[in-house]
């Protein structure tokens, strides 16, 4: 018998099952152990948070509509040696409860962002984890920069325009309607135009597109900028247009900059 019919085979266990050894494996890229469900569980989880987001709504709107007469001051008091009109029966009425809709959303929206952060966070690895915090506390202070910005700045400066323009051919009395259907969407759609760093930084962080890549497109940007400034603000006068397009481009050059801080 030769010596080599005398050794055993010994099998060498796998001591890196999760793969961690390899380069080409980052740990980051992981999916955390999580307990797998079955579609039907996913359905019903995703059914019981949808269930909570519109309660949550619903209440915010009820208790909004409550102490809607403060909210209708303040967002009239831009709106400075202008009078107010209910041109039919029951106008300010839908109007304190479009308000309230729009305050009680808002409100409630990072109770909203909570329920998509808990069905979603199953499936993102250890890296996409990693931005969660920063990703929702500023998109969250954005857009409160952005609500602020359109009140102290936009909104101002599109109703002086209007104002002054036919001062002395027409009496400035408006309907309270109409007002608030301009403030809301000047409100909203300037918040949203705010969360321009938190897409970028998403992008980059993914690795879809580098903050050299985002430069390289500026002219394409200032003319985008200039495009949603127009789409956005529901007013036709250049100024505000230009106000809100020039936040833009500084958002979007911020974010390019936030990007290249992280070595993206």
């Amino acid at each position: 018998m030769t010596p080599s019919q005398d050794v055993d085979t010994v099998n060498v266990p796998n001591i890196d099952p999760e793969g961690y050894g390899n380069s080409d494996n980052d740990p980051l890229d992981e999916l955390p152990g999580e307990v797998e469900m079955s579609l039907f569980d996913h359905l019903e989880e995703l059914r019981q948070r949808i269930f909570y987001s519109l309660i949550a709504v619903a209440v915010g709107i009820i208790g909004c509509f409550f102490a809607v007469k403060p909210i209708v001051q303040l967002l009239e008091v831009p709106a400075q040696g202008v009078k107010f009109l209910q041109l039919a029966p029951g106008e300010y009425f839908f109007v304190s409860v479009k308000v309230a809709a729009y305050t009680g959303f808002v409100l409630t929206s990072p109770f909203i962002l909570y329920q998509i952060i808990q069905f979603v966070l199953p499936g993102l690895t250890r890296r996409e984890r990693r931005l969660l915090g920063p990703v929702v506390l500023g998109s969250t202070v954005l857009f409160a920069a952005g609500l602020v910005f359109a009140y102290l700045l936009l909104i101002p400066a599109a109703l002086k325009f209007f104002i002054s323009y036919g001062a002395d051919v027409v009496e400035q009395l408006w309907s309270i309607d109409k007002y608030f259907e301009f403030v809301l969407l000047l409100l909203f759609s300037t918040g949203l135009a705010f969360q321009i760093p938190i897409i970028q930084l998403l992008l980059g962080n993914l690795n879809i597109v580098s903050s050299e890549r985002m430069v390289s497109g500026w002219r394409y940007v200032i003319m985008g900028a200039v495009v949603l400034g127009a789409v956005l603000t529901p007013s036709t006068d250049p100024l505000t247009q230009s106000l809100l397009a020039g936040a833009v481009l500084g958002l979007y050059f911020g974010g390019v900059g936030l990007v290249k801080l992280t070595g993206k």
